[in-house]
């Protein structure tokens, strides 16, 4: 029996902040990022919620053994389901992805922002994967840009934060007033 898989569409697709070295592109269908929290953070965070019509890149990964501890742990607050529609090289393998259901995460406000360190970490994964058309399609299939961005680049609070050069912060900053993105 071959490995599952899991899709990661947000700070699992750059590479730097795991270990699962069988990783590919790929595509998820029926499914859209959004910007939510949950009482066990306090910061926003992404999630994927289902959307027939949609789609959106990131990365599969093979999880050796079906050894799913340490990413359940690191996906703390998600629920780990089936995700049936995913293009991706492999061939017929089990893929699973990270949400959090309805019910369990709601709109980011003022005391929950998007911290900019998790987000450039996003950014240049699927800059890294992607090309600068990935980093274009992350910010047009992604929801709640109006929730706050804390800019904690100077000291960041994102565990996995990545140092980014300045032709990447740029563009995390270009996007992001493309969006209509508020820093507080």
């Amino acid at each position: 029996m071959s490995d599952p898989y899991f899709f990661g569409y947000g700070s699992l697709v750059n590479r730097a902040t795991h270990s699962y070295a069988a990783a590919h592109p790929a595509r998820l269908h029926g499914w859209r990022r959004v910007w939510r929290h949950t009482d066990l953070q306090p910061q926003a965070f992404l999630t994927a919620v289902p959307v027939e019509g949609s789609a959106i890149d990131g990365l599969i990964a093979a999880v050796p053994g079906a050894d799913w501890a340490a990413l359940d742990a690191r996906e703390t607050g998600y629920d780990r389901v089936a995700a049936p529609r995913v293009d991706h090289p492999v061939g017929d393998v089990d893929v699973r992805v990270y949400t959090i259901p309805k019910g369990k995460h709601r709109v980011p406000d003022d005391t929950c922002p998007i911290l900019l360190s998790y987000l450039d970490v996003v950014v240049q994964g699927y800059l890294t994967e992607f090309g600068e058309s990935g980093v274009e399609a992350f910010f047009a299939t992604t929801d709640g840009w109006d929730t706050p961005i804390r800019d904690d680049r100077h000291a960041p609070l994102y565990p996995r934060a990545q140092v980014l050069e300045p032709r990447e912060r740029a563009m995390v900053d270009a996007h992001l007033r493309a969006v209509g993105a508020v820093a507080i």
